[in-house]
């Protein structure tokens, strides 16, 4: 693995700070994948678990339309790889391809980064009548931040689990 990271800044603002981590912790799972074909990205963690890299490419591709479109911008779109908000749905990646799983993350990786962006203050929210409460792009973007953290250990061992590579 070639570590292409560029690790978050020391000091900065508050958004160039979370801006940083979250796309620090983004190259971070693109990395755990860097230099696998499909059928090692499909591997899965342990029965019953369908855990995989791959999966973990497709649930964040998930977290991320969920979060900025669909929570903060209260866009009506459906989930990519559920029709009944089943998040877990992703990680069956058995049919997927790294062609399928990073196109559709990456486009959503582009949607995030737009939106953030556009929105004048951490503080703007985007009104959820789901949940009837509005919900900050700060709070958005530490959501983020904690999914990739978490799922970024899963990724770690995956990778180890793959070809015993470890580390960063």
């Amino acid at each position: 693995m070639t570590d292409h990271r560029i690790g978050p800044p020391h000091f900065g603002s508050e958004r160039e700070m979370l801006r940083a981590f979250l796309d620090y912790h983004r190259a971070t799972l693109a990395m755990k994948c860097e230099g696998l074909g499909d059928e090692e990205l499909r591997s899965r963690s342990m029965p019953p678990s369908t855990l995989s890299l791959l999966g973990l490419v497709r649930h964040m591709a998930e977290v991320e339309r969920t979060w900025f479109r669909r929570v903060f911008e209260d866009q009506d779109i459906p989930l990519v790889w559920s029709d009944e908000m089943d998040f877990q749905a992703a990680y069956d990646a058995s049919g997927s391809t790294r062609a399928e799983a990073f196109g559709a993350w990456e486009a959503e990786v582009e949607h995030s980064r737009r939106i953030e962006r556009d929105a004048g203050s951490l503080d703007l929210a985007g009104h959820q009548p789901r949940w009837g409460e509005d919900v900050s792009l700060r709070m958005v973007m530490l959501h983020l931040i904690h999914e990739y953290a978490r799922h970024n250990g899963h990724a770690d061992l995956l990778r180890e689990g793959v070809d015993g590579t470890v580390g960063a």
